[in-house]
């Protein structure tokens, strides 16, 4: 599943919570960072599930405590949190006029890093919405001139500063002639084994991450173009998105660079954006490798012949699976409005058997059932925004197209 998939979902899944509101500070949120033991998180529910006993309403009491076993119900099946951690929220939800004891588990995007447990008449999702502020690649940072040079990774809002790297570049001197000229050719060189410094401790480091997405780099004069045009990071210069100005060289420098740095990543994203709307564009006027419909898109990808889909953000509709409780008869169908459905199906005759017995059996965004659709055959699915030109141009064509391997 692609990043724009997997930030789609999750924005997603945050919306659905947000919505979720109980009658009383009964709520639960919980955030395991990786690295916790679940027996010491069933410890410390099991006095939060005492401390329970202490709240005044029995109202509360019986739906806070019950959210607490609950939860202890689902972490007896793991053995161990995902590599992100685990969040998990429970709470009795006041919804139509009536009240249901709900609990959802969640994966987030980066990582946990505080064990949090909070009860509130909502749910906590500050810390998951702040992954939202940023790809979650890593992209390395660079600060540099002549006299030192600081790297550091950024994920999400994590900075790490990794290294800081004094010079010992001499300064140049007034003295003229043959002396002048020599001192110069020994800065130079002095230069030339720093930046060689420099650059093979920056490529240690940037080559180490997982999922580097490009490199910034920052600093006043000239000192960062040259080490760039020079190719002092080798293989790595390609992954260069930009060289920005900065005032510091320090750790300053790098939290001034990570300000500009917002801006490059966000045009990096939207220019990603608009190459492929463009080429999806240009294929469907020379009616070449594009297509666009749900029916169509559907059909190119179970044969296996779509190399990108492309979705609208705007396209939120669902894919939906209906099945007959007396016969087992089951089909699917693309629709907008759920509760809409359900009330169209519920005297709805069943074609087989002509009973009045059709239910909604499961249905997924038709982002994440298509995604899902697309791994088997390895293709693509990257989200479109309405940021752009080109995003609202896309809408024309109902929101939903592909960039083909080959036709059908």
């Amino acid at each position: 599943m692609s990043d724009s998939v997997k930030l789609y979902l999750f924005k997603k899944h945050l919306e659905f919570l947000e919505r979720k509101t109980g009658k009383g500070t009964e709520l639960i949120s919980l955030y395991i960072p990786p690295e916790r033991n679940i027996a010491d998180v069933m410890n410390y529910l099991k006095e939060e599930y005492s401390q329970a006993g202490n709240i005044k309403s029995p109202r509360t009491r019986k739906n806070v405590q019950s959210a607490i076993v609950s939860i202890m119900q689902r972490l007896k099946l793991i053995n161990k949190p995902p590599k992100n951690g685990l969040v998990i929220f429970a709470g009795t939800i006041a919804e139509n006029n009536k009240e249901k004891l709900e609990i959802y588990l969640l994966e987030p995007i980066d990582k946990i890093n505080s064990f949090i447990y909070r009860c509130d008449s909502k749910f906590f999702l500050e810390p998951l919405k702040q992954m939202l502020t940023y790809k979650r690649d890593a992209y390395g940072l660079l600060v540099i001139d002549r006299g030192e040079a600081t790297i550091a990774i950024l994920k999400g809002k994590n900075i790490s500063i990794v290294k800081h790297i004094e010079s010992n570049v001499p300064r140049k001197h007034g003295k003229g002639g043959q002396s002048q000229r020599r001192f110069e050719r020994l800065i130079e060189q002095a230069a030339h084994e720093y930046f060689k410094r420099v650059a093979e401790k920056a490529k240690e480091i940037f080559n180490s991450i997982e999922n580097l997405k490009g490199i910034i780099i920052g600093g006043p004069g000239p000192t960062k173009e040259f080490f760039v045009k020079e190719g002092y990071l080798g293989e790595l210069t390609k992954k260069v998105l930009d060289v920005v100005d900065t005032s510091y060289t320090d750790e300053y420098g790098i939290r001034e660079l990570v300000d500009k740095a917002e801006k490059i990543l966000k045009e990096e994203e939207i220019n990603k954006e608009k190459r492929l709307v463009r080429k999806f564009l240009e294929e469907v006027v020379k009616d070449g490798l594009a297509i666009y419909g749900e029916k169509e898109v559907r059909n190119a990808i179970e044969n296996g012949c779509v190399d990108i889909v492309l979705i609208s953000e705007k396209y939120e509709k669902y894919r939906v699976k209906i099945s007959c409780r007396n016969c087992g008869y089951e089909y699917f169908e693309t629709i907008e409005d759920i509760k809409k459905l359900e009330k169209e199906i519920a005297g709805k005759r069943c074609i087989k058997c002509q009973n009045t017995t059709l239910e909604i059996e499961d249905y997924k965004t038709l982002i994440e059932e298509l995604s899902e659709l697309s791994e088997k055959t390895g293709a693509k699915v990257e989200i479109i925004s309405t940021e752009t030109d080109e995003g609202m141009q896309f809408l024309a064509f109902g929101g939903i197209g592909a960039l083909l391997r080959y036709k059908i």
